[in-house]
């Protein structure tokens, strides 16, 4: 499986954004180099926060929003 995201909105509540999110990476660093150049698009597609997930178990969870 590697390493993928799960989208959500701030609650929690599951998001499909486009096509291309279902990638896997090899390594949690690609996973997250992907997502430091998606993050925009994403928040566009109406997700609030990311779970980065090693083989389908949650590693970490963080919310795309720029600090206030």
């Amino acid at each position: 499986m590697g390493w993928t995201w799960r989208y959500e909105t701030a609650d929690g509540t599951l998001v499909r954004p486009a096509a291309g999110t279902d990638e896997a990476f090899g390594n949690q660093a690609d996973a997250e180099s992907w997502l430091g150049e998606a993050f925009r698009v994403l928040l566009d597609q109406g997700v609030d926060q990311v779970t980065l997930l090693e083989d389908g178990n949650p590693a970490y969870t963080m919310g795309l929003h720029p600090a206030e």
